[in-house]
């Protein structure tokens, strides 16, 4: 489950650590399958997931070109560069990283909180907040659509939704309506 790992994670290193997280790596890419064949549909969220989440994001040689084939690890195995909807998803993100403090890493960034949800087996959710800045970030990692309610008044509010800039208040009446893999990110 998600929210042991990231506590494992936060118990198991210093405050001031600063862990990669990724989707890819050369290792995963060569010997366990490329980022296409380990999250399928999933993969969107999990790169959502790896930018917004606490850690510092890794993007493998390629994954922004939507590289579909494992990499040869020891000879040359040319990259073939194009635009690719990865490579637009990458730019969002970590242009949101960049302009949203709270997602920034170690201070001022904020740490993930964990909020609870009626789904709390497939759908992953949290806060990171700030003085400044707040990202409530929901992800719906089943191959079933779920509709959400989050009852913790830390998530209510109104927010920008990240993928269609429109504004939405969130409280214990709102439900929000995730299709099989689908992520949402609030930005306040």
């Amino acid at each position: 489950e998600l929210n042991i790992y990231y506590s494992m994670n936060e118990n198991g290193f210093p405050e001031n650590a600063l862990r990669m997280t990724f989707v890819s790596n050369h290792d995963l890419n060569t010997w366990e399958g490329t980022m296409f064949e380990k999250f399928g549909n999933g993969l969107e969220a999990a790169i959502a997931l790896s930018v917004v989440g606490e850690g510092m994001p890794l993007i493998y040689n390629g994954q922004e070109a939507g590289n579909s084939k494992r990499l040869e690890f020891f000879e040359k195995d040319p990259i073939h560069w194009r635009e690719h909807p990865i490579g637009d998803l990458y730019k969002k993100l970590l242009a949101l990283l960049k302009e949203n403090t709270a997602l920034w890493h170690l201070y001022p960034g904020g740490k993930m909180i964990p909020i609870q949800n009626n789904h709390k087996n497939e759908v992953f959710s949290f806060i990171r907040m700030n003085d400044v800045d707040k990202v409530f970030a929901v992800f719906n990692f089943s191959d079933v659509n779920k509709k959400i309610i989050c009852t913790e008044s830390l998530c209510h509010g109104i927010y920008t939704d990240f993928s269609d800039s429109k504004k939405i208040e969130i409280n214990s009446f709102t439900y929000l309506n995730l299709k099989a893999w689908e992520f949402k990110i609030f930005i306040r």
